[in-house]
């Protein structure tokens, strides 16, 4: 048997993290404590304060052995940072082989049980992130599923989650070059975007509680554990619908089982061994009574979500044993048989599958080998009884548990699989930058040529900045998440920083989140004030009230002066604000000149107008689109020049003939007509030119009107140009 690693505590500048928890909790690793802290605890008098209260639920008979490990651990590291050294007593515990263990005796706090349930929590939950996915392509490829779901990309323009685009590309990762996926529309693949990315999310905002909690001194009655208490519905709910998705595409993956006899006993095994959705729901109902109750009870909760967690880690490996089967389970019983394909068919020893193999994408693929060679070893044949399949069963189960020796292996190969793959070394933007399709460039470039014109129009010169600045420069000015966005349009939107600053003030929020709290407010364009508002209270530390107060003043946006004349109002409290003074004085100015110039209408005063820079000092503004969409063509092409058969020579001839006469053209040289007419719609090019055998034997050419329902004219081949420039430009 390996040697067990040794995790070290109490040195300086160590932590502890939730893999180490984990590690020490499930006898995968040994822990030892520095010899400069074991210095520290030989001179120190100090007692561990913490105690079990007396009305506490009973630890012995709630907590499985690997919780109370992982709490006895988190206790360990508080006598680690007060100097108690009752530290050593812990460490023999942990070290110890017996499995019974009196924590009672040792002072445990709820607390302490409550972080140390949560770092198993932690490590297992983000290893099911990730394992999730890569179950979740193989299943696509088990079904034939039909994947145009993954198909997401980061717009960059702040409408896109971003956690559901990385779930997206890490799956095609997974898929690329699949010929297995296909057309079955199913809603619990089509969801796996959102899904999944929600699990990650609340995974990493796990990891980064319990990463704070495990290393600050654990205290009774500190309030951080109602805080970590209160945000667990959403892990939960998470870790629910992961559950009822991963069941779906099992159940998907059952049905695609080709072979009769496999899929009766798989189906046996199913029904008898993974959690139901009821199971599921039932979990989740016992933790939202726990996360409701007054009573605190934050051991009882965490062993709950804990075992929530193992019920959706059983149903994943689950869906990983059907899709395994329904991809080799045929093939591998071949192997087994000697050759023999089905119970009951007669078909010879030795004869080779005349099936072809389906080829599997390069990530799955690796991964069903290494699933495949982890079953290898294991010898047998298959027969009606199914014992083989009930060994894979078993084998792929143990396979999918984090305490399986091998889980480790399985992890970093998946890991390997989405950061190495081909697909991941094409280029990457940046974070703040986007592609621009041909389309959106045609607009862009059309938009830009508009606002330069007007500019122009009234006197401005232009001038060239660089795209990129210093990071100091950079790091000072923006706050937490801004964005610099540039819109254009035909509208408007107008606000003062110093009225915002004021604004701020008026409802109480500090000066140093002024910055942070801008950065969200200039969200509600994107979001409702409901998700801002959870955004400033729960990520940035914002009440409740004062947050609320800003929702009443971010909502105010009108015409300029009506909303000018209300924010002077007898009573307003922006007329107690000197900042606030300032900046409706300088708007007064700014709103008259605009009434003079007659274009207030085209301005909306827009209190909720934040950007988050700090170079914003006075009116701060934003171009707003409002006009209807418009039919776009990524190409200027008028003319689409179309040879019928393979002389590249005719084409070149005619083409140039547009090209002197200064037309926009452009060539397709085809033998199927219907690729000519792909090309032209695609593209949206109005006017194509063709010649095949008959048009070329009669000197003639027909031109095709897309715009006018299709009109065929045909003309001969000298007049061409001429016929088509009259109808190109019919005023000249």
């Amino acid at each position: 048997m390996a040697e067990r690693a040794v995790i070290t505590l109490g040195g300086k500048g160590s932590s502890l993290s939730s893999s180490s928890v984990y590690a020490i909790a499930n006898s995968l690793a040994n822990l030892r404590i520095d010899s400069s802290a074991v210095a520290r605890l030989a001179s120190s008098d100090n007692h561990h304060a913490s105690a079990v209260k007396s009305d506490g639920f009973n630890f012995r008979d709630s907590l499985t052995i690997e919780e109370k490990r992982a709490s006895l651990i988190v206790l360990l590291n508080n006598l680690l940072l007060s100097g108690s050294s009752a530290a050593h007593r812990v460490v023999e515990a942990l070290n110890s082989s017996c499995q019974t263990l009196e924590i009672e005796s040792l002072g445990l706090a709820e607390e302490e049980i409550l972080y140390g349930i949560f770092a198993l929590v932690d490590h297992k939950s983000s290893a099911l992130s990730a394992i999730s996915d890569a179950v979740a392509a193989i299943s696509c490829e088990a079904s034939r599923a039909d994947v145009s779901a993954l198909n997401l990309t980061d717009s960059g323009d702040g409408f896109t989650d971003k956690d559901e685009v990385g779930v997206a590309g890490d799956m095609k990762v997974m898929l690329n070059g699949s010929k297995r996926v296909g057309k079955v529309e199913s809603e619990s693949v089509s969801k796996i975007p959102k899904i999944h990315a929600t699990l990650r999310k609340q995974a990493r905002l796990l990891h980064s509680e319990t990463r704070v909690q495990l290393n600050s001194a654990v205290k009774a009655g500190s309030g951080a554990a109602e805080n970590v208490r209160t945000s667990q519905l959403s892990l939960v709910s998470a870790l629910r619908d992961l559950g009822r998705c991963s069941f779906g595409r099992a159940k998907l993956n059952l049905d695609s089982v080709d072979n009769g006899d496999i899929k009766s006993i798989l189906v046996g095994l199913f029904e008898k061994q993974c959690p139901s959705v009821d199971g599921l729901r039932d979990q989740f109902k016992v933790v939202l009574e726990l996360l409701t109750e007054e009573e605190e009870k934050y051991g009882e909760l965490a062993h709950q979500v804990n075992f929530l967690l193992g019920l959706v880690w059983k149903i994943v490996a689950w869906e990983a044993i059907t899709a395994f089967v329904a991809l080799e389970g045929a093939e591998l019983k071949e192997k087994c048989q000697g050759g023999v394909v089905n119970v009951g068919e007669n078909v010879k020893a030795g004869k080779k599958s005349e099936k072809k193999k389906v080829v599997l994408g390069k990530g799955t693929s690796v991964l069903i080998q290494v699933i495949k060679s982890r079953l290898g070893s294991k010898g047998g044949g298959f027969d009606g009884s199914g014992g083989l399949l009930e060994k894979w069963v078993e084998d792929i189960l143990s396979f999918f548990d984090p305490k399986d020796m091998e889980f480790d292996n399985l992890l970093s190969e998946v890991k390997e699989i989405v950061e190495s793959n081909e697909s991941r070394r094409l280029p990457k933007l940046p974070k703040g930058t986007r592609d621009f399709s041909k389309e959106q460039m045609t607009i862009r470039k059309k938009a830009f040529k508009i606002v330069e014109d007007v500019f122009e129009k009234h006197g401005a010169t232009a001038l060239d900045t660089p795209v990129f600045e210093l990071s100091d420069v950079l790091k000072g000015k923006y706050g937490e998440d801004s964005k610099l966005i540039y819109d254009l349009a035909d509208q408007i939107k107008l606000n003062h920083r110093k009225l915002l600053d004021g604004m701020l003030e008026i409802c109480g929020v500090p000066a140093e989140k002024f910055r942070t709290i801008c950065s969200s407010i200039d969200k509600l364009d994107k979001q409702s004030f409901e998700e801002i508002k959870k955004e400033m209270v729960e990520e940035k530390g914002l009440s409740v009230e004062t947050a609320d107060k800003i929702g009443t003043f971010v909502k105010e946006r009108g015409h300029p002066l009506e909303l000018l004349c209300k924010l002077r109002q007898d009573g307003s409290k922006f007329l107690e604000n000197s900042s606030s003074i300032d900046a409706l004085n300088d708007l007064e100015i700014l709103f008259k000149a605009l009434e003079e110039s007659k274009c207030i209408n085209r301005v909306t005063f827009d209190l909720s107008l934040a950007r988050g820079l700090d170079y914003y000092t006075g009116v701060i503004f934003e171009a707003v689109f409002k006009g209807g969409a418009q039919q776009t063509r990524a190409t200027r092409t008028d003319v689409l020049v179309s040879i019928l058969g393979d002389d590249l020579s005719k084409a070149a001839e005619l083409v140039s003939e547009l090209w002197d006469a200064d037309m926009y053209a452009e060539f397709s040289v085809n033998k199927r007509l219907s690729k000519h007419f792909d090309r032209a719609k695609e593209s949206k090019i109005p006017w194509m030119l063709i010649e095949g055998d008959r048009e070329r034997k009669e000197g003639m050419i027909r031109i095709k009107d897309f715009k006018s329902a299709n009109e065929d004219i045909v003309v001969s081949r000298s007049r061409v140009v001429e016929e088509l420039k009259a109808r190109l430009n019919p005023s000249k």
